[in-house]
């Protein structure tokens, strides 16, 4: 083999749940206050890991419903609960993973521009950037609610590369699931996963994609520079 495949873009997108930043902790104690407040029994950390990667309504819809019943007026309940939660411990958990900051600076000074595309809300994903000292690296943010369509639909690529003024051929998607790569193929944006994410219990090696990185610096070697 050749050694990794490479590109030129001079833009990045970054998914941020499992990507970027370790969120778990927080999602799961959001999620397990929100079931013991609804008289249900907790979910192990190991489980609601696999819960992640669509959204907060479809975590709670799993969390309600896995092995178990709700109706929908009972999800839609819990989700307002969820929220109420999490907004509490949104990022007192959330821990950068290896690699990233220094990935993001080096990026910066070869003079890429930068965006984040994730199915997280807004109201979560503003404050968890600024928490976690993160937010001024990104020139924009694509949020779960940004449009009315959330990650593997390609729409949310493509408003991404719009804002940054790129083509899609001139972006770079990082992710760690099967939706961030579905979104960036379907933008025609080439995309790289991280090992060390979500996936929703996918075995990441099992998605299409153009590379894998254990860590995200590896990212670097599959940008040539300018």
């Amino acid at each position: 083999m050749s050694g990794p495949a490479r590109f030129s873009p001079r833009a990045v997108l970054f998914d941020l749940d499992g990507t970027l930043l370790d969120t778990i902790a927080d999602l799961a104690d959001a999620a397990n206050l929100m079931l013991s407040e609804l008289g249900r029994p907790a979910r192990t950390q190991d489980e609601i890991h696999s819960f992640v990667g669509k959204g907060i309504p479809n975590l709670v819809r799993r969390c309600m419903t896995e092995g178990t019943r709700a109706t929908e007026a009972e999800v839609e309940a819990a989700v307002a609960v969820f929220r109420r939660h999490y907004a509490v411990v949104n990022g007192v958990r959330t821990r950068i993973y290896p690699g990233v900051t220094d990935t993001l600076d080096a990026m910066r000074g070869r003079g890429l521009r930068l965006a984040v595309v994730t199915n997280k809300a807004e109201a979560f994903t503003l404050p968890l950037l600024e928490r976690m000292a993160i937010a001024h690296y990104f020139d924009t943010v694509i949020s779960g609610d940004t449009l009315a369509v959330k990650k593997p639909d390609p729409a949310t690529v493509h408003l991404a590369c719009e804002r940054l003024g790129v083509a899609p051929a001139e972006a770079l998607m990082i992710g760690d699931s099967a939706n961030d790569a579905l979104a960036a193929q379907g933008a025609g944006v080439p995309v790289l996963l991280v090992t060390y994410g979500y996936s929703e219990g996918v075995p990441v090696d099992t998605i299409e994609c153009d590379g894998l990185l254990s860590n995200a610096f590896q990212a670097l070697d599959h940008i040539v520079k300018a």
